[in-house]
């Protein structure tokens, strides 16, 4: 019965979004819903430079990560300042063209990030590209530019993450940020604004959306951001539920499985134990507020901890915290770091009850959960690697990745009976599915890798700092996904 349940979730899922035409092709930053799942087999274990390689195309760097579309495979990097939106061709790996994007400014990026991070979405032959320093472009299958829709620029001090996604003709982005967050809609074929919605008590988020089908009711797409996970009404944009009960920053995206959400959040400063009431700010302000103006200046904060995180609580970067800064501190430090199983549905604010289980252990930073065939599996940095009874909860196995020990950007995916893993450092671990799943391989890549593998007609393919990948076993024929 569970299984059945789990499949026909994702039918709903998958039919209701206009994915399932485009399974195929692997057509947005992870796959088809953002689940890592491919139903790929034949799969090689062992693979690197110089060990079942179809081919290697060297490629300008960038963080996102490889998507396909009938015919070619869409990449955005960066090089020598400018921005570019990449489409090989999906046989040869030859580069087909090379489309520049405006660079209409230079945004304030974390050290980690890249000016290329969003991954591009496919329709099966356009491509919809978005830069944190422009805004959206589309381009048709042989490159020619189809529409613009400058956005921004945005208050966001990591820089953007988040990937664009479609929903049938509708196009969506969300832009989440220390201030103006917004999620918006654009019709695919034209790039014209269908609706936009305001996010403004959403600080900094990076988690792309992904789409919900209810048993009765129109398609939703649900948006994990700062403090609350919230589902939207495709049609009109208007929120239909939401769930208070995240923490202060999203980075990795909810996946679903077994009538549930997973959403997963890690925050520093969020932890079980570091929790705290922070005073009113009328009460602070009494005390601090010298020169009477509502608003607590840098000069007027004796508090070396407010100091020290002074970017991250002035929101709007006035040089003053405001009442809006203070509330959404008050609620930072109340927020808890947790993996959440979600029962979605309903109307308003949803209930406590309606989460089925939360664990707040090993949680990772960036990496997304991964739900594949009845088990959970989420991947810390450290190389801490646990499987979960997805409907419960229960802890299966917990260990490390053996040769695998480093930070880790690139979410898991799978295929073929196995879980694909990909290092910071460049190691490519492939890990036997299962409740007592076992590490079969650890492949190194030689360079540093931030983009999350894709698995599409029986090939893997990943992206290192300088190249993408093509890898197969020798005269393996490519499955039908």
């Amino acid at each position: 019965m569970r299984k059945k349940r789990a499949v026909w979730w994702m039918a709903l899922a998958a039919a209701g979004s206009g994915l399932a035409a485009a399974a195929e092709n692997w057509p947005q930053f992870r796959g088809p819903n953002a689940a890592g799942v491919s139903e790929s087999v034949g799969l090689p274990e062992e693979f690197g430079p110089g060990r079942n390689v179809v081919w290697k195309t060297p490629v300008p760097p960038g963080h996102s990560s490889p998507v396909f579309s009938r015919t070619h495979i869409f990449l955005t990097a960066h090089e020598d300042g400018r921005l570019y939106t990449l489409a090989l061709d999906r046989d040869s790996g030859r580069i087909a063209w090379r489309r520049e994007a405006p660079r209409a400014r230079i945004q304030e990026l974390h050290k980690a990030n890249g000016p290329a991070s969003p991954s591009v979405v496919t329709d099966g032959s356009n491509a919809y590209a978005f830069f944190g320093d422009f805004g959206l472009l589309s381009y048709g299958p042989d490159g020619n530019e189809r529409w613009r829709a400058p956005l921004g620029p945005f208050n966001n001090p990591m820089g953007m993450g988040a990937s664009p996604v479609l929903a049938g003709n509708t196009l969506l982005m969300i832009c989440d940020q220390e201030s103006g967050s917004f999620l918006t809609a654009l019709d695919k074929d034209s790039g014209k604004p269908l609706w936009r919605v305001d996010r403004s008590e959403y600080t900094r988020g990076f988690s792309t959306p992904v789409l919900y089908q209810p048993p009765n009711g129109p398609l939703q797409a649900l948006i994990a951001g700062s403090y609350q996970l919230t589902s939207y009404d495709l049609r009109t944009g208007k929120p239909v539920w939401w769930y208070r009960g995240l923490t202060w920053q999203l980075k990795p995206t909810p996946v679903l499985g077994e009538g549930l959400v997973f959403v997963q959040g890690w925050a520093g400063g969020s932890d079980t134990g570091q929790q705290e009431d922070v005073p009113a700010f009328e009460q602070v302000l009494k005390i601090r507020d010298a020169n009477g103006d509502g608003k607590l200046a840098k000069a007027e904060v004796t508090d070396e901890k407010l100091l020290k995180d002074w970017r991250s609580l002035d929101l709007d970067d006035d040089g003053a915290l405001d009442a809006r800064d203070w509330k959404l501190y008050q609620a930072r430090r109340k927020a808890q770091n947790a993996l959440i199983a979600l029962r979605p549905g309903g109307r308003g604010e949803l209930p406590e009850t309606q989460v089925a289980w939360r664990y707040t252990r090993s949680l990772p930073n960036v990496p997304s959960p991964l739900y594949y065939r009845g088990i959970l599996y989420m991947l810390k940095e450290g190389g801490i690697f646990t499987s979960f009874e997805a409907a419960t909860g229960k802890v299966l196995k917990q260990a490390r990745i053996a040769g695998a020990l480093d930070p880790y950007f690139a979410s898991p995916v799978a295929a073929d009976g196995k879980i694909f893993t990909l290092s910071q450092q460049g190691k490519a671990a492939v890990i036997s599915a299962g409740p007592e799943w076992e590490v079969l391989a650890v492949n190194d890549l030689g360079e540093e890798c931030h983009a999350t593998p894709a698995v599409v007609g029986g090939k893997l393919y990943v992206r290192t700092k300088s190249a993408l990948y093509c890898f197969a076993r020798p005269g393996a024929e490519a499955a039908k996904r």
